[in-house]
């Protein structure tokens, strides 16, 4: 046992609606909708603009995975709108960002949760069947099921919530992502892309159709709260070049074909390889990003497809766009923003690559 690691029931206490048996509950009831009613007005709201900043690409419906924020509803809910309808999938696999690691002393080795189904706005989610295949298949050390992580961490609940508002029938295996050198993440992605594979083979499924990856990140915190200040303390020229920073790493590192060395170039710049958990940049989905980046990539050379290919969507942030008024229906923010404290909100979509590229090199 790791000292200082808070018990299950430590950690129940601090939810809005406490987990119990087998149903994950709800973590945080401010910055995501507790009701139906909560989450239908989330949801229209997040259509009406004014829209955050457009990077270009543009993709169809039934992406193979994304990467999209986790962030407050009133702050990101634009953005959530941009990305996560794109998926279509009844089955997605969701690497969440894992806050807290350290009071857990987790590393090296990914965590699923232990629950049949996840509460939320919309009635039970129902945990997949693949969960159980998936940790059945990866060597020994390499993943864990932990209840009490998942009940601490708000990172998956929320992205959750806005995709099954979309399909009432899916399934999710939600997965939390701790440090690990960029080694460690090219083996797990190895092992984790070849036991997906195989499950998927034996249901007869295809990725982006029936199955698809989403990764829960939010970008550059700022201020000096943070620990990231490299423009000063913050206001307008500050915004405006971590925007420009974030703009140009989506562009340079999550963008374009999925490889290794792409995910080097996101791992190397927002942690020290030597140190990973020594932030560079403060993006807290520093690692889900690197795992699911190469998770994909090995689950579709396994699978036999075109390399997939990053396409760059949007870049929000918690103070480009007004709030979505969702107080009225007993939501809020869970932290400040303002141009001394504020997050960005990238979002790439995960699209097969195109008809006569190479497949993933076997």
């Amino acid at each position: 046992m790791v000292e200082g690691r808070p018990t299950l029931e430590e950690v129940r206490r601090e939810m809005g609606l406490p987990s119990s048996g087998d149903v994950r509950g709800q973590r945080d009831t401010v910055g995501y909708p507790s009701t139906a009613e909560a989450m239908a007005k989330a949801w229209e709201l997040s259509a009406q603009g004014p829209m955050p900043e457009s990077l270009g690409g543009q993709a169809q419906p039934g992406v193979l995975g994304v990467i999209g924020p986790h962030d407050d509803y009133v702050y990101a809910g634009r953005v959530y709108r941009q990305v996560f309808p794109l998926v279509t999938a009844k089955t997605v696999v969701i690497l969440g960002a894992f806050h807290r690691y350290r009071r857990f002393g987790e590393r090296d080795r990914v965590v699923f949760d232990a629950y049949r189904a996840w509460r939320s706005p919309d009635g039970e989610i129902p945990v997949s069947a693949l969960r159980g295949d998936l940790l059945a298949a990866v060597p020994a050390g390499m993943a864990v099921q932990d209840a009490a992580a998942h009940d601490l961490e708000h990172s998956v609940e929320g992205i959750a919530y806005f995709l099954h508002h979309a399909r009432h029938d899916l399934e999710i295996v939600p997965i939390l992502v701790p440090v690990a050198s960029f080694e460690r993440f090219q083996a797990m992605a190895a092992a984790l892309g070849d036991a997906l594979a195989r499950a998927m083979q034996r249901r007869g499924w295809t990725l982006g159709r029936d199955l698809a990856l989403v990764i829960s990140n939010d970008g550059t915190h700022y201020g000096h709260d943070f620990g990231y200040a490299p423009h000063g303390s913050g206001g307008v020229d500050a915004f405006l070049r971590a925007l420009r920073h974030d703009r140009e790493l989506v562009r340079d590192a999550l963008a374009g074909p999925v490889d290794a060395a792409h995910a080097w170039h996101f791992f190397s710049t927002v942690v020290d390889p030597a140190r990973p958990d020594e932030y560079r940049v403060p993006w807290c989905g520093r690692f889900s990003v690197t795992l699911g980046a190469m998770l994909l990539q090995e689950t579709a050379r396994r699978l036999g497809l075109a390399r997939p290919r990053g396409v760059p969507l949007a870049l929000g942030a918690s103070v480009d766009t007004p709030e979505l008024a969702l107080r009225d229906v007993g939501m809020g923010a869970t932290a400040p923003a303002n141009l001394h404290h504020f997050v960005t909100h990238p979002a790439v979509a995960y699209v097969a690559g195109e008809a006569g590229e190479d497949a993933v090199s076997r």
